[in-house]
């Protein structure tokens, strides 16, 4: 009977972790919405990092999410960007299309408040077709995020964007 009822209880456990870990809509539906914000990115590892400002809005209707804008940069240039992710669980998978035009693979996981994504860019971007991005959700109206690259000269992670939004 005791044995019966450690086992049970090992069980229960496992049912009611369960729905939190694969459902993630409660964390990406906050993020549904317009946004704003300014950043830096880099055109080339070594080379000085441009100023840009970003609107996006972000469509988040349930395990999903599709980030559509554009950045702007010397006042002139202005590129579209755009992202969709879908979610099993806390594991992301899905496309990037950013200023060059042609759609990257991403796919990785969250970890608290950061979806951590591994790059496969479509065509060499540094010499490298690999790179990382972080989503990082600060509350409910603040977004970060973030793609880092390998310096292929001296090993090391460089940041080649870094974007700021605040929820409009």
């Amino acid at each position: 009977m005791r044995r019966q009822a450690c086992i049970l209880a090992v069980i229960a456990g496992f049912c009611f972790a369960m729905p939190a870990a694969a459902d993630e809509s409660g964390f990406l539906r906050p993020l549904d919405g317009n946004w704003t914000g300014t950043g830096k990115v880099l055109r080339k590892i070594g080379s000085s990092p441009i100023n840009v400002s970003c609107r996006f809005n972000i469509s988040a209707p349930g395990a999903s999410i599709s980030m559509r804008g554009s950045c702007r940069s010397l006042l002139v240039v202005n590129r579209p960007i755009s992202a969709e992710l879908a979610a099993r669980g806390t594991h992301y998978s899905g496309t990037y299309i950013g200023p060059a035009g042609a759609a990257s693979q991403l796919a990785g996981s969250r970890q608290g408040n950061v979806i951590n994504l591994a790059v496969r860019w479509a065509r060499p971007v540094n010499g490298d077709r690999n790179a990382n991005m972080t989503i990082r959700k600060q509350g409910n109206s603040q977004l970060s995020i973030a793609t880092t690259a390998l310096d292929r000269s001296s090993g090391k992670p460089v940041v080649t964007s870094e974007i700021n939004l605040r929820r409009l």
